[in-house]
């Protein structure tokens, strides 16, 4: 009797609770999925890709950026897997022939995703890597797959 009561009140709550897991808005969401693969392919049409080392010890970031854009300045989003409250944003300055150089903060650990795109509210073009520091010295930062031929 007594399971019948506690099966009772579980299937009552969960009738009335709502399951946060469940995306709300289906169609705003794809939205947004395929307009950031629409940057990361128009990042393949212009042919680009980066290296990116971040020094250790004194934590200056350094990009080296082949294809066919220059912009002035670089967003470099960080992306901590499991804790949003750990990302980081970098602007990295264009200084020549596609290097730039921005500053990290000190003691980088652990396993971070990475997103690169010129500086502003829509950019035109996104790359993407991921890192393990300080255990990888260069990491690469693609469309997200092959260059168009």
């Amino acid at each position: 009797m007594l399971s019948i009561g506690v099966s009772s009140t579980f299937a009552f709550l969960a009738v009335l609770s709502a399951d946060g897991m469940v995306q709300e808005d289906y169609y705003e969401h794809g939205r947004a999925i395929n307009m950031v693969l629409a940057k990361q392919e128009r990042a393949a049409d212009l042919g680009l890709q980066a290296r990116l080392r971040i020094d250790p010890l004194t934590s200056d970031v350094v990009l080296d950026l082949e294809g066919d854009s220059r912009p002035e300045r670089l967003d470099l989003e960080l992306i901590f897997p499991t804790q949003d409250d750990r990302d980081i944003e970098l602007v990295l300055e264009h200084v020549r022939d596609g290097r730039y150089l921005g500053q990290a903060p000190d003691n980088l650990r652990y396993r971070w995703y990475l997103q690169l795109q010129p500086e502003g509210d829509s950019p035109e073009w996104r790359l993407v890597g991921e890192a393990r520091f300080p255990d990888e010295n260069v990491i690469a930062l693609t469309p997200g797959r092959p260059a168009a031929e």
